[in-house]
């Protein structure tokens, strides 16, 4: 059966090669000279024409406008498949949206599930015509493409004549008794292939609390697209989810998703001394939710903030695990190396921490070590386009599920009642100073620490627990600005690191994991600490980009394309350039090199971009 969603159907050698990058200019090589006549007398024989130079590389760093998005909408859940399908989602835009979607008769004033149909990524030519920037009023409500046609998959609230009574993207209570949320922001796409043309797609749902959807697609013989079957998974036995971001496949096929915005790791907190106000419970609509997905009384901080996996994917019920073990932190996403151990994560936060993973055992991410990145900026630069850092790696500790599992449960039952002003049931900045310090207990609730762990011999459970606030104590940098997507492109980094044969026609010997960065600013311009960057691009935000070496390790990070000069003197979409990057999130590399980036910016139509790196 088809369902409805057919509906109608140092200046290093990169940083040079940046600069030249964002001059996108094609470079002529110069006619060599006239050859000298020979003197008077007797005739000299002419000189010979000087050969003709040879032409620079063409548009080296060219940005290509791959598709832009409705009025209201950032671009997100950007997968491309094996076969060279390109998946992507139009989160939150505009309810006023009226123009309707030519492939499927419908307008695009809701969260949307979709794909870019009709053409094969993996088979794109070298150039590519620019979707233009939406003009009039039709063009900037609808997803305006330079290739292919956009075809809506799903949309919030989509029952697909009765196959899902619940509707896409709803979230409930545990119990499934009652509607807590119309998720109008899907956010990741994972897409599971089962056949040619065919396979399951997995979605998040980001806000609080947050969700996962399932749909089996076919395509037909014209590259378009039907829902076959579709479902949202259910997370009780894990008690829900929260505001579920980008993920991953992981190498073994199994969607991995990011739990964000449930955890508060400011500056100068741990993090959750409010979770059980009664004040922030009542007035707080986020938190309020989180309350009322469980049982009055027993919500607790610390059954979020993780990457969660989707072990049995194909299954009637799908089995999900979340991965304490992996840190607890505004979770943007995961990406696990090709080895089946190494993960590097980001944390969207200001102040934010680059984690690095290390399983016990490949393919199961249930044990292992958390690491935080500790950078050292170039000596002497500060522009961001030609800036980077060199990476060592602080070790927090070993753990694993089980363990940090118990710690958890410690905190099961704490209620508003329960809440005393200037203290906290939770995890302090006390405890995680007493833990970095190496002291044998915990700190008193007079001393300032948790009233659950007061004087009880010290553990490793705030490394898990409280990860940013760990990882800043013990010395990594913590002053990223809206950490957001990270990708690699599993052949080549197969191929460069292991030396194994995967990308046809091309000998890869380097290959890079990619890093999307919305804003340099705030806590990466603040003139303090390891970061101290200029705020020329501030807003508009850049990528950058670490080489993968032997081991799947990273020692340097270095921007491989930026947004233009950020200008504040001008209001709204104009502060940062049309025609180039504004506020970048996620990024996905291709087979060929290139990379395709979505924004969540102020533009009035954020865009999908194509880039190619001067070096790929």
């Amino acid at each position: 059966m088809k369902l409805e969603a057919l509906r109608g159907i140092k200046y290093s050698a990169l940083a040079l090669a940046v600069i030249l990058g964002m001059s996108a200019c094609s470079l002529e090589g110069d006619d060599g000279q006239d050859g000298i006549n020979g003197a008077d007398g007797v005739d000299g024989t002419d000189g010979i024409d000087g050969t003709n130079g040879q032409d620079g590389a063409d548009s080296v760093g060219r940005l290509t406008r791959i598709a832009t998005v409705p009025l209201g909408a950032e671009v997100t859940g950007i997968f491309l498949t094996d076969e060279g399908d390109l998946f992507f989602n139009v989160q939150h835009p505009s309810g006023s949206n009226t123009a309707t979607n030519s492939v499927n008769s419908m307008p695009i004033n809701t969260g949307t599930v979709g794909v870019l149909a009709g053409v094969n990524f993996n088979e794109l030519p070298v150039t590519l015509p620019n979707s233009p920037v939406p003009a009039s009023d039709e063009e900037k409500q609808l997803v305006m493409t330079a290739i292919g046609q956009y075809q809506v998959l799903g949309q919030t609230g989509d029952t697909f004549s009765g196959e899902l009574p619940e509707g896409l993207g709803h979230i409930y209570t545990l119990d499934g008794n009652d509607l807590i949320l119309e998720n109008d922001m899907p956010d990741f796409n994972g897409f599971l292939s089962t056949g040619d043309g065919e396979g399951y797609l997995f979605s998040n749902w980001e806000e609080l609390p947050g969700g996962m959807s399932r749909m089996k697609v076919e395509r037909d013989a014209l590259g378009m697209w039907s829902v076959t079957d579709v479902m949202m998974l259910d997370f009780s036995s894990v008690w829900g989810t929260a505001a579920n971001c980008f993920g991953s496949m992981s190498p073994w096929g199994t969607p991995l998703t990011s739990e964000e915005w449930v955890v508060d790791s400011s500056v100068d907190s741990t993090t959750d001394e409010d979770w059980n106000d009664p004040d922030e419970v009542a007035t707080n609509s986020r938190l309020g939710r989180m309350w009322a997905m469980t049982a009055p009384d027993t919500a607790n901080p610390y059954n979020y903030g993780y990457i969660a996996e989707v072990t049995e994917p194909l299954a009637d019920a799908p089995v999900i695990v979340k991965h304490f073990a992996m840190g607890r932190y505004e979770h943007e996403n995961s990406t696990v190396m090709p080895d089946g151990k190494t993960a590097y994560l980001s944390q969207d936060d200001t102040g934010g921490v680059l984690f690095k993973f290390v399983a016990d055992t490949a393919e199961d991410l249930s044990a292992g070590t958390l690491y935080g990145a500790k950078l050292t900026q170039d000596e002497g630069q500060n522009d961001p386009a030609t800036t980077g850092f060199d990476v060592e790696w602080v070790e927090l500790a070993n753990g694993d599920n089980a363990t940090i599992r118990a710690w958890i449960d410690e905190y099961n039952g704490i209620g508003t009642d329960d809440y005393v002003d200037g203290q906290s049931s939770y995890l302090t900045v006390a405890d995680v100073q007493a833990w970095v310090d190496g002291d044998a207990t915990y700190p008193t609730v007079a001393e300032g620490g948790s009233a659950v762990t007061a004087g009880q011999p010290m553990d490793d459970r705030v490394a898990f627990l409280e990860s940013r606030a760990a990882a800043r104590l013990k010395g990594a940098t913590a002053e990223w600005r809206k950490l957001e997507g990270i990708s690699i492109n599993t052949k080549r980094a197969q191929e460069a690191v292991e030396g194994v044969d995967m990308i046809e026609g091309e000998v890869v010997e380097n290959a890079y994991m990619y890093i999307g960065i919305a804003d340099i600013d705030n806590t990466m311009t603040d003139g303090e600490g390891d970061i101290n960057l200029s705020a020329r691009v501030k807003d508009c935000g850049g990528v950058y980009r670490a080489r993968l070496e032997d081991g799947y390790n990273i020692t340097r990070i270095e921007p491989v394309v930026m947004g233009g000069t950020y200008r504040s003197s001008l209001t709204g979409a104009e502060r940062c350039d049309v025609e180039q990057l504004s506020q970048p999130d996620n990024v996905v590399v291709m087979n060929d090199g290139r990379i395709l980036i979505g924004e969540d910016g102020f533009q009035e139509n954020n865009t999908l971009w194509m880039y190619e790196p001067a070096d790929k």
